[in-house]
């Protein structure tokens, strides 16, 4: 008996250090593949990646829990802490997995990213524009992230519609690279805020988004929503200053801002109601509901759905064909359709963004983005 009370701990630990060792290997491996990943594997990925690798090399969850106002290092803790007793060895086994499984799926997930064009503009990171047969397409371009605009691709698509405006095309597409259209305004943009700094961020916000709007409401050509997937929130509400909207059947419509604490932008509070009547309005700005393209057509917003096997073929011969009619009698047509509701309109985005910057700045709000992301961050 004491002889094997001495061997059996012995064989334990040998075999115990040899997977620790083929381990840790594994782990210091899967930090340098993660460095080389081309796409950005999202906020969820990366919120577990982090986690397992703090309960890797620190074990269990010891820091203190963040306040709520400090989204990231929040949903941070979170995610480490709901790791729980996880051993050392297992968190490094599962965080080389993860890191293995994004390796061997990113070629095959890599999305359709526009190849070359002729025309194509410079200096854009979250666009690709493109001038050709007198068309400027505007595309939506973080297709990793779902197209969500950020404060970065708010400011480019502004830049696209100023250049699209003044040059020698004769219309303006808006579209989405990926499987989404957008999914709207990019909550990133509210995290790393701190508690002083909030008047600033909800400030600079407004003025941005007023800017923004003001562009959609101005836009001197006709200007052509190409809605290719799901689309949410701010490129929702901007679809009433777009002079056609043609989607694909996959797509949805969807303003969640009362599930945010926010309210409606884009001058939807006002051109909603206008296009689809005040009940169906009211229904998706005030109560969320998500329209189906099918239902988006019935109700005015969308002018055309078409099957998503042929939508890109159709849309495009169409607006090739739209493209070639006299641009001067388009944009002076477009802008008489436009002026008596134009001074209008940027009324109403001017009350609409001090709104927000009301709602930003309230508990309600802010609970409400803390509860956000409490959800994605549950592993």
């Amino acid at each position: 008996r004491p002889t094997q009370a001495v061997c059996i701990p012995a064989i334990h630990l040998h075999v115990t250090a040899a997977t620790m060792q083929v381990s840790q290997k594994d782990f210091q491996k899967a930090q340098e593949q993660l460095k080389l990943l081309k796409k950005d594997p999202g906020n969820e990925t990366k919120l577990k990646l982090y986690a397992l690798f703090k309960q890797a090399t620190e074990g269990p969850c010891n820091a203190p829990k963040p306040g709520m106002l400090d989204f990231v290092k929040k949903a941070k803790w979170d995610a480490w802490n709901s790791l729980g007793n996880l051993s050392k060895d297992d968190a490094r086994q599962k965080y080389a997995e993860l890191v293995s499984s994004l390796v061997s799926a990113e070629p095959a997930s890599q999305e359709k990213e526009a190849s070359p064009e002729e025309g194509r503009h410079d200096g854009y990171e979250t666009l690709i524009v493109t001038t050709k047969n007198n068309i400027t397409k505007i595309m939506f371009n973080r297709p990793d992230r779902k197209n969500a605009i950020n404060h970065q691709m708010y400011r480019e698509i502004i830049k696209a519609l100023e250049e699209a405006g003044k040059n020698d095309s004769t219309i303006a597409v808006i579209t989405g690279n990926g499987d989404y259209y957008s999914s709207g305004n990019d909550l990133n943009n509210f995290t790393n805020v701190q508690p002083g700094e909030m008047e600033k961020m909800a400030k600079d916000g407004a003025v941005l988004l007023k800017e923004f709007v003001g562009h959609f409401i101005d836009f001197p050509k006709p200007l052509i929503a190409v809605v290719n997937g799901p689309a949410i929130g701010i490129c929702v509400t901007v679809l009433g200053l777009c002079d056609l909207v043609y989607a694909s059947d996959r797509a949805t419509f969807h303003s969640p801002f009362s599930q945010l604490g926010q309210s409606p932008e884009g001058c939807s509070s006002y051109l909603f109601p206008k296009i689809m009547g005040l009940a169906k309005a009211s229904e998706m700005l005030l109560f969320n509901k998500k329209l189906t393209a099918a239902e988006a057509c019935a109700q005015g917003l969308v002018t055309e759905v078409f099957p998503d096997s042929s939508f890109q073929k159709e849309v495009w011969a169409r607006l090739e064909t739209y493209a070639s009619l006299p641009k001067n009698s388009l944009a002076v047509s477009k802008q008489l359709l436009r002026s008596m509701e134009k001074e209008k309109l940027h009324a109403v985005n001017s009350r609409e963004c001090e709104v927000l910057m009301e709602r930003w700045l309230s508990d309600e709000c802010v609970n409400a983005i803390v509860s956000f992301f409490q959800k994605k961050s549950k592993l």
